[in-house]
């Protein structure tokens, strides 16, 4: 059942700098978004309207929107900002985004720790951004954070991803990206959520957003695949982590992520090269490696990356 196409959603510029403890300008963070256009990435999640105070990677997010909106850039792109409440709403609307995701937890101790609310309340909060962004003709992206595991109450049963993606879906958002936040989830925990969600849910409009925390997100992402997921979320280099989340690390590496699927004849309209380039550029501003094991062999030009297009 695996799908001929996949869509890579790349979140590298927000979930994967996010994170970073030495502060990254606003032009490298252009300039890595400008290289993934170059790679022919289309779906890019820019910039998070959070609170600097508590997400301070995130503040220059309007400034960064502001800039590539008067760029001439490819027709196919689409840039995304996350948006916590109505206030980051507010924020959004000021800017040339066209693209927004909302997020909320699958379980009550990530979320209080996180929002302050638990997840019923969110719920609430999420309903009437929804609201006002279709009335502003915004696209909605929702995202189910600890849909495996959450670090404040361990294993989460399938049953808490699937009634809050449902909840979002019924609010209008127009996708649904489960994820993995903290990485503990494993190929066989993929199933007993997407089959029960793909009743209520189109399969086209679920996607997978999985932290390597513990070596398994190519893996989980295989499995999604074979049971047809379409889109799959990733970070370039493997950057990554929560401020929210201890010990959650860098994201599935969108590397690693097109070398697989180009190796299995499955496109991506990415060139792997530019795409390689991008992330050695951004490591070699930011001074250290990054995690992803495809870029390390591109390196080192030990393995040929297969062509697909």
């Amino acid at each position: 059942m695996k799908p001929k196409s996949v869509r890579v959603f790349e979140v590298g510029a927000r979930d994967g700098l996010q994170n970073e403890p030495a502060m990254v300008s606003t032009e490298l963070k252009l300039q890595l978004i400008r290289d993934l256009l170059a790679a022919g990435v289309q779906d890019l999640e820019c910039g998070a309207f959070v609170r600097p105070d508590r997400v301070p990677q995130m503040a220059d997010t309007e400034t960064l929107l502001q800039t590539l909106g008067r760029e001439k850039l490819p027709k196919a792109a689409k840039f995304w900002a996350l948006v916590p409440n109505l206030k980051g709403l507010e924020r959004a609307l000021a800017t040339s985004v066209k693209n927004i995701a909302i997020f909320t937890a699958s379980t009550d101790g990530f979320n209080e720790r996180n929002i302050g609310l638990k997840v019923s309340e969110h719920l609430k909060v999420l309903a009437e951004v929804v609201t006002q962004a279709k009335r502003h003709k915004l696209k909605v992206r929702g995202y189910v954070s600890t849909a495996f595991g959450c670090p404040f109450e361990g294993t989460v049963a399938p049953k808490k991803p699937i009634r809050v993606a449902e909840a979002l879906w019924k609010m209008g958002v127009d996708e649904i990206s489960i994820g993995d936040t903290i990485g503990v989830g494993t190929p066989n925990q993929i199933a007993p959520i997407l089959k029960p969600l793909r009743r209520s849910i189109p399969l086209k409009k679920i996607a997978f957003h999985f932290h390597d925390t513990r070596g398994t997100a190519l893996a989980n992402a295989l499995q999604a695949l074979e049971l047809g997921i379409q889109t799959l979320d990733s970070s370039a280099g493997g950057l990554g982590g929560c401020p929210f989340a201890p010990g959650a690390t860098g994201n599935l590496a969108t590397e690693d992520l097109v070398f697989m699927l180009h190796g299995m004849g499955i496109k991506t309209g990415i060139d792997l090269d530019r795409l390689c380039a991008a992330s050695l550029r951004l490591a070699e501003k930011m001074n250290r490696p990054l995690s992803s094991r495809y870029l390390v062999a591109y390196k080192n030009q030990t393995i040929r990356a297969p062509r697909a297009s």
